[in-house]
């Protein structure tokens, strides 16, 4: 199964316990594919990095390493029009297009809103676990 998720939840997986750990931990297990894009990889590594500094004692960078290395690079173009009514978003929404990706996992109310777009599922990380994973 593929799916991309939003930073929140990625980051959230690496820092904290609940849903985005449980997702992070069936990706570690081969359960799912992560898809991101180079824009994602890039916020994730922002966000990650300003999220270490609360956290000193997590180390962000193997795990971006292995996104990388181990997840699905998409070569994803941007949107001809605007979709999500933050456009910061749009970017998940581009890669899920480019990749052929159905299922996006996000905490984000108005990337959340784009659900069925293009085909698209957006759900929350509790969605997509008891969907998916359990």
């Amino acid at each position: 199964m593929r799916v991309i998720l939003d930073t929140n939840v990625f980051v959230s997986g690496i820092f904290f316990s609940g849903p985005p750990y449980e997702i992070l931990h069936a990706w570690r297990q081969d359960r799912v594919t992560l898809v991101v894009s180079v824009e994602i990889l890039s916020e994730d590594e922002r966000v990650g990095q300003e999220l270490a500094k609360q956290f000193p004692q997590v180390d962000i960078a193997p795990i971006l390493e292995l996104l990388a290395f181990k997840g699905e690079v998409a070569d994803a173009s941007p949107l001809a029009e605007k979709i999500c009514s933050d456009p910061a978003d749009d970017k998940f929404l581009a890669c899920a297009v480019a990749s052929g990706t159905k299922i996006i996992s996000s905490g984000d109310k108005a990337l959340r809103k784009t659900s069925g777009y293009s085909g698209i599922e957006v759900l929350s990380p509790r969605e997509f676990v008891n969907k998916y994973l359990t």
